[in-house]
């Protein structure tokens, strides 16, 4: 994801775009950990959001549906997942600002959001890209602001295990699955990175991680 050739579309092929939605809404739990995110997340409707990697929008709804007044950013590399997205908005009669962009070259300036999510985009990005977007994380949010990451993680029992193999060939996603994400959040300055809550579904283990910009 350093340029934007590079750029990883969900499900790693365009043309499996379209089964994106399906495949996290029938095979990944979607609605337990979305529902899960935007509860601990400690959202309010005075913050300032990002959704980093926000894909075709469902998150992003979901969250100004529970806080119509936030304002809210969803960012993604993808223009072709934006496009979904504002069409997803619109049929939920809701406003919210897509914005093309990458993890590791936010178009923010510094101290610019009380709060970034971001939802299994992660696992696409090679280890030094994920340590460049914590980085940016850390820039964008504002003093005291959170950072909460959900991604693939490291497998709790054998089963999660075996089941994990082929996530972590098929993408970048080997720092998730040896657990590297919380020591990566604190080398790019975020604190206290701890986990939330754990999801098993048919492709792997999802942890929650939520980590802090410290106001010194």
């Amino acid at each position: 994801m350093e340029k934007k050739e590079q750029y990883i579309p969900a499900l790693n092929r365009r043309w499996l775009t379209p089964l994106y939605d399906p495949l996290l809404k029938w095979g990944m739990r979607e609605d337990t950990f979305k529902r899960h995110l935007i509860e601990y997340s400690n959202l309010a409707n005075d913050h300032k959001v990002l959704d980093l990697g926000c894909g075709t929008g469902t998150l992003t709804i979901q969250i100004k549906q529970h806080f119509p007044s936030i304002e809210l950013i969803g960012l993604d590399g993808d223009a072709t997942v934006l496009q979904i997205a504002g069409h997803k908005a619109e049929a939920a009669g809701i406003s919210i600002q897509w914005k093309e962009g990458l993890a590791t070259e936010l178009p923010y300036p510094e101290a610019s959001f009380d709060r970034v999510v971001s939802c299994l985009v992660i696992h696409h990005l090679t280890a030094s890209n994920k340590v460049k977007a914590f980085k940016e994380v850390f820039r964008v949010l504002k003093p005291g602001g959170e950072f909460h990451l959900l991604d693939f993680g490291k497998p709790t029992s054998l089963i999660m295990k075996i089941i994990s193999i082929p996530i972590a060939r098929l993408e970048e996603a080997g720092d998730n699955i040896r657990g590297l994400l919380p020591e990566m959040l604190r080398c790019a300055g975020l604190s206290n990175a701890s986990e939330v809550g754990r999801f098993k579904t048919l492709f792997g283990e999802l942890v929650h991680y939520r980590s802090f910009h410290e106001d010194l």
